[in-house]
């Protein structure tokens, strides 16, 4: 009777401590507790101290010298390291202060977006880049135009806007990109250069890059970019401002911010323009968290996988004696500056500019609603400085879904 007591005594105490002793138990509770608001937690506040401090003194200097008007995000190894507004909503009255969360015309800064859209076509296998043009768009008149000579702004066709403006007629009716083929179709103005002959950067590319991911899709632009990026990357507050249903031009876009035109006068507000009806090259609306969200979602494969996300950065056009700069798929690249993406934009009243060096893993967002201000020098000269660097960041990818929570 002793032993069986012993013996159930002895059963208890080991079933006991295998218990304490699970260490997969104690791995699930550790990950459950993880804070993900602090997936990017760093040891260098110093350094990031450090480096805003030289952003806020080089965009204080910018206000007093050409009167910086925007929002300015500066992110270093994932963390956002510099957040700041300068100026108006309204600069005319210099009243009602931008906010961080404002939404900005984007300008070209949208490329990048049609880009994205074609190469997730590209990787489900709806289209190649080397499909001709007219093979999605049939009334096309041009022939040996492809994809990717859109892409990288090698088609040699010629500007759109000087061809609505010369043969649209109405300026107070929108124009859309169905209606711009149509024009293209029926008066064919002449080309530039044939194809891949040549780099010239024209907004027409990119107009019809998006009549292409309609035609392919069967879905509006606007839908489809807002199914297959912004709600994948955690993009809420991100959209395409689209005049598809208007026949008459509204006055002015909607949205709280209004891009201005300075002259020597004073700021002015820009109305809509009928052009502003074309998209695919411009009219993406954003916030420079928004944007830094798209930045992450590329970097973390969560649109495409790596290897089919780098082709945004192929050089369309090598370098040369003459070309020290390239375009890759809705990314521009420097020759001075190798490992750096950027692309900048001006349109109708608003400036902005997405500079990103892939190697430092810094991304510098400048978003203006004023169509004059800083030049991209000082830029540079920012983001290539060297005398602060923040140690690489650590992130288990599982934690990656968490990021449409607040950066």
């Amino acid at each position: 009777m002793k032993k069986m007591i012993l013996y159930a005594i002895i059963a208890i105490l080991f079933c006991s401590c295998s218990h304490k002793a699970d260490p997969q138990q104690a791995i699930n509770e550790a990950t459950v507790n993880v804070d993900v608001e602090h997936i990017f937690k760093r040891y260098d506040d110093g350094i990031a101290a450090r480096r805003a401090a030289q952003a806020d003194k080089l965009f204080i200097e910018m206000q007093k010298k050409v009167g910086l008007n925007g929002v300015i995000l500066y992110s270093e190894q994932g963390k956002t390291v510099y957040k700041k507004t300068f100026g108006w909503r309204d600069m005319v009255k210099r009243q009602d202060p931008l906010q961080v969360t404002d939404t900005f015309q984007l300008a070209s800064l949208s490329k990048m977006f049609t880009a994205e859209c074609i190469m997730l076509l590209q990787a489900k296998g709806k289209l190649e880049y080397d499909d001709e043009v007219r093979k999605h768009i049939p009334e096309f008149p041009y022939e040996g135009v492809t994809i990717r000579h859109l892409l990288t702004h090698r088609s040699g066709l010629s500007r759109y806007e000087s061809l609505a403006d010369e043969k649209w007629g109405n300026w107070r009716k929108p124009i859309h990109n169905e209606e711009l083929i149509d024009l293209i179709a029926e008066h064919k103005p002449e080309p530039y250069n044939t194809p891949n002959t040549a780099f010239n950067y024209s907004n027409i590319n990119y107009a019809l890059l998006a009549s292409v991911v309609e035609r392919v899709s069967k879905q509006h632009f606007e839908d489809f970019v807002a199914e297959n990026v912004f709600r994948p990357a955690g993009m809420k507050h991100t959209y395409v401002y689209s005049l598809r249903n208007d026949t008459i031009l509204p006055t002015w876009t909607k949205g709280l911010v209004q891009g201005h035109h300075l002259n020597g006068r004073g700021p002015a507000r820009v109305q809509n323009d009928y052009l502003n009806g074309v998209i695919g090259d411009k009219m993406v609306y954003s916030t420079v968290d928004d944007l830094l969200r798209f930045g992450i979602a590329m970097d973390h494969a969560l649109l495409l996988p790596d290897s089919l996300q780098r082709e945004a950065y192929r050089h369309g056009t090598e370098y040369s004696k003459t070309r020290t700069d390239t375009y890759g798929f809705g990314w521009r690249m420097m020759q001075k500056y190798p490992d750096c993406v950027y692309h900048f934009g001006w349109w109708k009243g608003f400036r902005t500019f997405f500079m990103r060096d892939l190697a430092l893993n810094r991304t510098l967002i400048i978003l203006t609603n004023a169509d004059k201000g800083t030049g991209a020098d000082p830029l540079w000269e920012f983001l290539e400085d060297k005398t602060y660097k923040m140690a690489p960041a650590t992130v288990n990818p599982y934690y990656l879904r968490y990021l449409d929570s607040d950066l």
